[in-house]
């Protein structure tokens, strides 16, 4: 409980001088203002965040991927079984996963976690083994976990953040792979929000109407065992929350204490942001959304940051593929402050 307490109050606001040095600017390139949308936002946001009126391009991507499994899969509520967790770890290791085509692309570095993998531990020299235990309980009988458990998996998420990220400035993504975790998610947006199971939930990796409507049953079911405190982030993370999405909310307390900016993926990653968000308010400054879920519930989730998504591409994959898809987006709102001309330097006669 330590290094959360330390890292809780580590987390300020971004600068607000730096933010309107950036706006000004903006205001007085090349075009009506507001003209290019969220690319300005992004770019005060940044500029805020780097306490630095013209943000410097990251020198470090890295994409933080947890892999955690999820008791409540003993319900029934996924179309896939538990056994996907370890080979999809292994694929992400091996480079051959969809985060792993995209990462590069954008030149990104990714990084696999194990906080929670059911079964035997895995073996991978590229592997950090950070399991606090193999999977979740079955959360319809009692909480998913301890207190103590889930501090445990989100200090480990503000470590990885210490060790993984050298280079400064930098940017993270959030990604995740556990079967059963949208249901986690369903359940902690439902304890946050007070909204109804059958609002939020969706399908996950595909499930058919019947099996869905008892997904909703599960969850509603779970809620009604537990009783998790909205008030209270961390009741809510360990009693029906999962493993990857403590190290997940870690990340992103981790990040804010350092002022790093943190790209969230979809669901799973928004319901890590509530978690966080829950024990920091203030985290939510340093948090970007990369898209919108088709998943029903993350469009309650950006609802409740406050956040717009930069890309709506009907994507549920997981794994971090929306989060690094935003990177170049950006990074283009970094160059914008730096290499368009004001009304001045053009010779451009600006508008009254």
């Amino acid at each position: 409980m330590q290094l959360l307490n330390k890292t809780l109050a580590n987390i300020q606001a971004p600068c607000a001088a730096s933010q309107k040095a950036a706006k000004e600017r903006l205001d007085n390139l090349t075009k009506p203002p507001g003209s290019l949308g969220l690319l300005e936002e992004i770019a005060y946001r940044m500029a805020g965040m780097q306490g630095n009126s013209l943000p410097q391009l990251p020198q470090e991507k890295l994409v933080a991927v947890f892999a955690g499994d999820h008791g409540v899969v003993a319900e029934g509520v996924s179309a896939f079984p538990q056994e996907v967790t370890p080979q999809m770890v292994l694929n992400f290791l091996r480079g051959g996963a969809a985060i792993n085509v995209l990462a590069r692309q954008a030149g990104a570095r990714v990084v696999v976690a194990d906080i929670g993998v059911a079964g035997a531990p895995m073996e991978h020299p590229e592997l950090i083994n950070c399991r606090i235990k193999a999977g979740t309980a079955n959360f319809t009988e009692g909480p998913a976990m301890s207190r103590e458990e889930a501090v445990r998996a989100i200090e480990t998420g503000i470590g990885l953040v210490r060790q993984q990220v050298k280079e400064r400035p930098a940017l993270v993504g959030l990604g995740e792979m556990g079967i059963g975790n949208t249901t986690a998610s369903s359940a902690v947006l439902a304890a946050f929000s007070g909204l109804q199971a059958d609002r939020i939930t969706g399908r996950g990796t595909g499930i058919d109407e019947h099996r869905l409507q008892h997904k909703i049953s599960v969850i509603q079911r779970a809620l009604e065992v537990n009783r998790p405190d909205p008030g209270d982030g961390l009741d809510v993370l360990a009693k029906v929350g999962g493993l990857e999405i403590a190290g997940l909310a870690g990340v992103i307390l981790g990040c804010a204490a350092e002022k790093i900016p943190v790209v969230i993926d979809g669901f799973i990653s928004g319901a890590a942001a509530l978690v966080a968000c829950a024990l920091s308010p203030l985290s939510r400054e340093y948090l970007f959304a990369s898209h919108v879920s088709a998943e029903p519930g993350h469009n309650h989730v950006l609802e409740i940051l406050n956040l717009k998504p930069l890309l709506h591409m009907d994507m549920r994959l997981g794994e971090g593929t929306g989060a690094v898809l935003a990177f170049p987006i950006i990074e283009s709102a970094i160059h914008i402050l730096h290499e368009m001309a004001t009304f001045a330097e053009a010779g451009v006669s600006q508008g009254k």
